[in-house]
């Protein structure tokens, strides 16, 4: 699996955070994601699946082989 995030999207939710802090992050100054593992390991595709699912933006995009 590979993550992309399109920050100009994000509306600073926060979700995906909550599901996979692996993963993401937030800015401090707007709280707009930040990607900290763009090839997490199996373990984390579910956390990550469902942080895309619920992204209210769309900002996260999953490419899976």
């Amino acid at each position: 699996m590979k993550v992309s995030v399109a920050a100009d999207k994000c509306v600073a939710a926060g979700q995906c955070v909550l599901l996979a802090p692996e993963v993401f992050d937030q800015r401090e100054e707007d709280g707009v994601v930040v990607l900290l593992d763009e090839t997490p390991g199996p373990e984390l595709y579910d956390a990550v699946r469902e942080s895309a699912m619920v992204c209210p933006a769309a900002a996260i995009r999953l490419a899976e082989s």
